[in-house]
């Protein structure tokens, strides 16, 4: 079963960028549908980004033009490129995988905290 190592968190001022991974190991990611969640501290975790099994990308309507999802084939990682970053992005990030562009995720990353502060 593929296993996830999530990357790239830190302490970013407002306005700022980061740039989240997501290494994939024991599977092949492009045969997965992937997204990124994040759980902001007292929040249910939340959707932000999604690659589908078939490639194609939805958005949460709160990152969308100012986050990117990407998934690098030779690389086996998928990446969440996060730009002008709010305070309000604060939260722990996680990448979580499954076969099918539907039911329930059983494959998840560990985590990288995202700190947005001046």
């Amino acid at each position: 079963q593929v296993r996830l190592l999530e990357s790239g968190g830190g302490l970013v001022q407002p306005g700022g960028s980061l740039r989240l991974s997501c290494a994939a190991s024991g599977g092949t990611l492009m045969h997965y549908a992937v997204t990124w969640f994040r759980q902001a501290p007292g929040k249910e975790r939340e959707f932000v980004e999604q690659i589908t099994v078939g490639g194609n990308k939805f958005y949460s309507d709160s990152v969308k033009d100012r986050f990117s999802i990407s998934r690098d084939d030779a690389e086996n990682t998928l990446y969440l490129q996060m730009n002008s970053l709010k305070p309000e992005d604060t939260a722990v990030y996680y990448c979580a995988a499954r076969p099918t562009n539907y039911g329930q995720y059983h494959i998840w990353g560990q985590g990288t905290q995202v700190t947005v502060s001046s």
